[in-house]
């Protein structure tokens, strides 16, 4: 290629097409074709007419539905408040019912319904639909927890591209306080969002800041210390984690049994599932569960400081070692510059327009990804 603007520009031209293809093969293979696969579902009875029938169920189903009996209609509603089920059918010749928990996910209670109701209808009979946890007025349909941790993503790792280019000469322990104290303030927007402004959160709005805050703390640190290494390739590498990878698992539009196996997989230890499972429990479900969520933000934290930590001991190496080469450079230009007039001084002064532009450029293509 004869043209060095035209090679110039292709060359960052990679970047976005490598984000469109990255972002289709995520987002349509996440959410295009929700399918169950073993969705877990009770029935209620002992009887062995009842264990008849969940047999009947889980063959006519195959893998798409895991199947148990539970004694009493009590002991369902604890499944579905546990979130260890999806739904709890109880059986009954003439009033037959299904129980469900939207806020655990609204469309894995749809899913459940979409079995169960031709059940009742082969039966002639109505089936009553129980929700026993159901998302506040403001919510009905539970999925603002996910656009809530859209929001403080993108607060998170947009706030990576900003201190990476513009503070790239500030130590790294200082970008290192401002990625912990932005991730406060992160949280705090995240809390007013959930709160005040759209009223997801009608109580513990100080635990959904908590939460907010180890979710963006992590992503922040982890973004800092990765452009130590990755430089304009950070964008790239941040939307990957935390966005193709991380907004798909997240269990916010599709509980992980309603996916594939690649994605149900992440739901287990991925930070945006931790955020979103963790914020259902402390509003939802009397902090069933917060504390394996709060472990995996803590984790993503913990990866955090030590990338971060990592990334210091490496800059300062680079440190060490380029000074010496400067103070020579330095010398050999101060005794050039007698004999080649302002050859010196122009050339150092190439080189920062140089360095200049290169951090422009690099600024530039980060802010793609905001």
């Amino acid at each position: 290629m004869r043209s060095p603007a035209l090679r110039h520009v292709l060359t960052h031209l990679i970047t976005p097409l490598l984000m469109c293809v990255g972002m289709g093969l995520a987002y349509m293979g996440a959410f295009v074709t929700p399918e169950p696969h073993h969705l877990p579902v009770a029935v209620v009875g002992t009887t062995p007419q009842a264990k008849v029938f969940a047999q009947t169920v889980k063959d006519t189903a195959g893998e798409k539905l895991d199947v148990r009996t539970v004694a009493t209609r009590a002991d369902a509603v604890g499944l579905l408040r546990s979130r260890e089920v999806t739904g709890a059918y109880v059986p009954s010749a003439k009033a037959p019912e299904l129980l469900v928990a939207s806020a655990a996910s609204d469309m894995g209670a749809m899913a459940v319904e979409k079995v169960f109701t031709p059940v009742a209808a082969g039966q002639g009979v109505p089936l009553k639909i129980t929700d026993v946890a159901r998302p506040v007025a403001d919510d009905p349909t539970g999925q603002g927890l996910f656009f809530l941790m859209i929001a403080v993503s993108i607060g998170s790792y947009a706030s990576v591209a900003a201190i990476g280019a513009a503070g790239a000469a500030l130590a790294l322990r200082v970008r290192a306080l401002l990625a912990v104290g932005v991730s406060a303030v992160v949280g705090c927007v995240g809390a007013l969002l959930a709160g005040p402004v759209f009223h997801l959160a009608h109580h513990d709005l100080a635990g959904v800041w908590g939460m907010a805050w180890l979710y963006s703390a992590g992503i922040l640190l982890i973004g800092v210390g990765l452009h130590t290494f990755l430089k304009r390739w950070t964008t790239l590498t941040m939307m990957v984690l935390f966005v193709m990878l991380n907004f798909t698992s997240s269990g916010g539009l599709f509980q992980p049994e309603l996916q594939n196996a690649f994605f149900g997989t992440l739901h287990a230890f991925w930070n945006g599932a931790g955020f979103v499972e963790g914020v259902r429990s402390l509003l939802y479900f009397g902090d069933d569960g917060l504390g394996r969520t709060v472990w995996t933000l803590v984790l993503w934290l913990l990866a955090g400081v030590l990338v971060t930590a990592v990334a210091a001991v490496h800059e300062g190496r680079t440190r060490r070692e380029a000074a010496p080469a400067g103070n020579g450079a330095e010398a050999g230009a101060a005794s050039a510059a007698p004999e080649t007039g302002r050859t010196g001084p122009r050339h150092a002064k190439d080189e920062a327009a140089r360095h200049a532009e290169d951090e422009a450029e690099e600024e530039a293509e980060e802010s793609v990804g905001v």
